[in-house]
């Protein structure tokens, strides 16, 4: 058989092989268990977990979500059960995929210290194969400044994680809500990230114009879904020309990605991979659905592997 008709479809992040270049995105699929009644998991390149802090999280008062236009607005608050539940109770869970799916688990902290002890903690786990930093949290010794923010205080918490763990695979996801991500992307490679991972949510609000309030509990949320796909295609393509193709980084494009058509517009911008979530929590199987579909395209362009469509936008 040609081997346009079986495309390889492998990539890398790093030294971490992923069989293919999709993943979950962190905060919309959980910590994997509860997509297993709904998609077949070992199909898939990766699975990222939700965020894990040091301490447990009760997340922000109700309401969390509210649909928008072609998108979504989310305040959750980065709920979760915290660092010793999560390696107690859900760890054990991960190890019991029937394939070696690789996993990442995102980790977030109000200060550098608080990442240091999760990622300290979480970085020789198996089967955890690398950790995306979420830098999208305020640090509280800098009177709440976000960490994604300054291009000073994320390469100091980079590193200090990078110096904690210094063989684990270190993602850093970026947030879109900069002057110029690309300061940010360079700051992070500098301090040492394998790999950057964009967009995070912009930040929205919706007001209910009967009571004359703001729709969530915490007056504003993060949008995502296919309302931001062309801007986060945008800051995609951005970042690769001025930061990851100089230096050699690969990047997980993510933002409103709903089929093989936006994957695929993501990976010829740039991107060695894709995370998809907000799509997840409407059709879970749209992930398997993007597989396939680029593996369709692969071979309608007669391509023997994704790799050589990576960043191939003229």
């Amino acid at each position: 058989m040609e081997p346009f008709n079986q495309p390889d479809l492998s990539v890398h992040l790093g030294k971490v092989q992923l069989a293919n270049p999709v993943l979950t995105a962190s905060g919309t699929c959980g910590y994997s268990m509860e997509l297993r009644d709904f998609v077949d998991l070992t199909r898939l390149g990766g699975f990222i977990t939700k965020s894990i802090t040091l301490e447990p999280r009760p997340g922000n008062p109700p309401q969390r979500t509210c649909e928008t236009h072609s998108g979504m607005l989310n305040a959750i608050g980065l709920a979760n059960v915290g660092l010793e539940l999560f390696c107690e109770e859900k760890i054990p869970l991960l190890q019991r995929l029937p394939v070696p799916v690789p996993v990442f688990v995102n980790v977030a902290g109000k200060t550098i210290e608080e990442y240091v002890a999760v990622a300290s903690r979480l970085h020789q786990m198996e089967p955890v194969r690398g950790l995306e930093l979420n830098v999208s949290c305020p640090n509280v010794r800098e009177g709440g400044m976000t960490f994604g923010k300054d291009p000073r205080l994320l390469a100091d918490l980079v590193g200090a994680v990078r110096r904690a763990c210094p063989d684990t695979l270190l993602i850093v996801k970026l947030t879109p809500n900069v002057t110029d991500i690309t300061l940010l992307a360079r700051a992070a490679v500098d301090a040492g990230a394998d790999v950057l991972s964009l967009v995070n949510t912009f930040t929205g609000m919706a007001i209910d114009i009967e009571t004359r309030k703001p729709v969530l509990g915490n007056r504003v949320g993060g949008l995502s879904g296919p309302a931001i796909k062309p801007i986060a295609l945008y800051l995609v393509h951005q970042v690769y020309q001025a930061v990851a193709k100089p230096a050699g980084i690969p990047l997980i494009g993510l933002g409103g990605i709903t089929c093989a058509h936006d994957a695929l517009e993501f990976i010829l911008a740039g991107a060695t991979a894709v995370s998809v979530g907000t799509a997840v929590l409407v059709r879970p199987s749209c992930l398997v659905q993007i597989i396939d579909g680029i593996r369709t395209y692969l071979i309608r362009h007669r391509c023997k592997k994704v790799t050589e469509i990576i960043g191939s936008l003229q």
